[in-house]
């Protein structure tokens, strides 16, 4: 596993304005939230606030999209309008990225992942966010793959072409340059 990073004071106190200033630009994906209690959360927990700045140097731009009425927690996710650029050209998952004989991929997304302390989004939050605004209309992410599908070597992405939100499948070892992960984070 990657080393757990830790902020200073100073990278805790730039991330959380660049969070506070894309929190109030993008009203919108957060309606009735209040950032002073985010603020207080994100304050209260800086290993979260590491993982955020996690999503934030691969390109994530990660900021709210929902409160969790049952864990009592707020739903960060990668907002950038491309799948993040620092999480591309993996393939699916440990497994698929054993299987490759040759042309190996560097990562996978769900190793890379669950290392920066985030989960890939499954099928639902993917057309949850593409409710928020345009995602993905040139890139691809890969989502949160069923076991029945993964099991018979396949695995799940999804993008926004012709105005729709498609999900596909392809074979989990596969990568390409254009095909990230987006990630979901609660606090």
């Amino acid at each position: 596993m990657k080393e757990k990073i830790e902020l200073t004071p100073a990278q805790g106190s730039k991330l959380m304005e660049t969070l506070k200033n894309r929190f109030e630009e993008n009203e919108g994906r957060h309606p009735g939230i209040p950032w002073t209690d985010v603020e207080l959360r994100l304050n209260a927990n800086p290993g979260k606030l590491a993982n955020l700045q996690e999503m934030e140097s691969t390109g994530g731009e990660p900021d709210i999209i929902g409160y969790d009425d049952e864990t009592n927690e707020y739903i960060f996710c990668d907002c950038a309008p491309e799948t993040p650029g620092g999480r591309r050209n993996l393939c699916y998952d440990r497994e698929a990225l054993v299987s490759r004989k040759e042309h190996k991929p560097s990562h996978s997304a769900v190793e890379m992942a669950w290392e920066m302390g985030i989960v890939l989004l499954d099928e639902v939050q993917y057309r949850r966010l593409q409710e928020l605004g345009e995602f993905d209309i040139k890139t691809s992410s890969w989502i949160k793959t069923p076991d029945d599908v993964r099991k018979r070597g396949g695995a799940l992405f999804a993008d926004r072409r012709y105005g729709r939100v498609f999900v596909y499948h392809n074979s989990a070892p596969s990568y390409y340059g254009v095909r990230g992960f987006r990630g979901l984070l609660k606090v």
